[in-house]
């Protein structure tokens, strides 16, 4: 248990809470759980720039890193089709993947074929079922995917100035503006607590905040003056109690105790906001495909990584069909912006690739 670590190494409450949170970021999970403990240690696997556990903002947002690697893969020869949804994989009569038909009608042929979408899309949606040992369909079928995740992204027309490190008197930001910044977290029972309120179908009292500021690093995301404040919050369920979904009155009453929570650190908060956007569980399925809205495309629980990641048979990156590899977060190692599936997938399909 990730608790019993940090109480060998720490005393510190509020800090052990805090480095409690990365291993719970993402997960239906509390610092209880069994197996937690590995979550924080795969957000300090990596590195950035030689210096190993290091995070970096990308200038320009995340979308800037898309672009970047886009435009490596066009100076290689790569062909980029955006916009252009993938209706199914095609198949020939050996049952070999032989490349993708799109939404249009427009086939791609290629000799291998990688997806980077989540097992439950790749197999489920892109597939025909008759293709797929029905073993193999069940234990995709049976991912967890549970969400506790959701984002706020805020306009605010200042930035927060927090009790416990008072803003400068001519408003420049100061270095903890650079970092995130963990709320509610001054206690593991907290982010238990929190947990166990999800657990019942409702959102969290006092949920667990990540708030970081990426527009005083990156100045050109907001207008002069003005900032950009990103919550990474937990934990709420992807479906409320009784079965009901979110609708607009539970967002809105769910990011205004967030907003109540983040006032009570940094007075005024509330006040200099000038526009959210509030992603739930059932947002971030729908926007971006993550199943369940879960961040690494299936839970990062010890059922679910190394040898079993996505199922026992298949961790290689190889699948059922032959020519067909997935090479996003639902395979080892999973999710972060870290690439290591995708090196990982390439390799073994480069390595194919020369037998065919």
């Amino acid at each position: 248990l990730l608790g019993q670590i940090l109480d060998q190494w720490f005393e510190s409450e509020p800090l052990k809470a805090t480095l409690a949170t990365d291993a719970v970021i993402g997960a239906m999970a509390s610092p209880h759980t069994p197996g937690s403990g590995y979550v924080l240690l795969h957000h300090v696997m990596g590195e950035l720039e030689g210096q190993r556990g290091a995070w970096g903002y990308v200038a320009g947002g995340m979308g800037a890193l898309s672009q970047a690697i886009a435009h490596a893969a066009i100076a290689q020869g790569a062909h980029i089709f955006a916009e252009k949804a993938v209706s199914h994989v095609l198949l020939g009569r050996d049952g070999r993947a032989q490349g993708v038909t799109l939404q249009d009608g427009t086939e791609v042929r290629s000799k291998l074929v990688l997806s980077n979408a989540s097992p439950q899309i790749t197999f489920l949606e892109l597939i025909p079922q008759e293709q797929l040992p029905k073993d193999f369909v069940q234990r995709i079928q049976q991912i967890d995917t549970r969400s506790p995740v959701t984002k706020i992204n805020v306009a605010v027309d200042r930035l927060p100035s927090f009790l416990a490190a008072p803003n400068a008197r001519d408003g420049q930001p100061l270095p903890h503006h650079q970092c995130s910044i963990h709320l509610n977290c001054e206690g593991t029972h907290l982010l238990h607590q929190a947990f166990i309120d999800a657990t019942h179908g409702h959102p969290s009292d006092r949920p667990m905040i990540e708030l970081c500021i990426p527009s005083v690093l990156d100045p050109g995301l907001a207008p002069q003056g003005c900032h950009v404040v990103s919550l990474f919050t937990q934990y709420t369920p992807s479906m409320l109690a009784g079965g009901q979904a979110w609708d607009e009155q539970a967002r809105n009453a769910y990011a205004d105790r967030v907003f109540d929570c983040i006032e009570d650190y940094a007075p005024g908060f509330k006040a200099s906001v000038i526009g959210r956007d509030i992603l739930t569980p059932a947002d971030l399925e729908r926007i971006f495909s993550l199943p369940g809205g879960n961040i690494f495309h299936g839970g990062m629980s010890l059922d679910q990584l190394y040898f079993t990641r996505p199922t026992p048979s298949y961790s290689g990156y190889r699948s059922p069909i032959p020519g067909l590899y997935l090479c996003g977060s639902g395979a080892h190692p999973g999710g972060g912006v870290m690439g290591a599936a995708g090196r990982n997938a390439a390799q073994v399909a480069l390595k194919d690739f020369r037998h065919l």
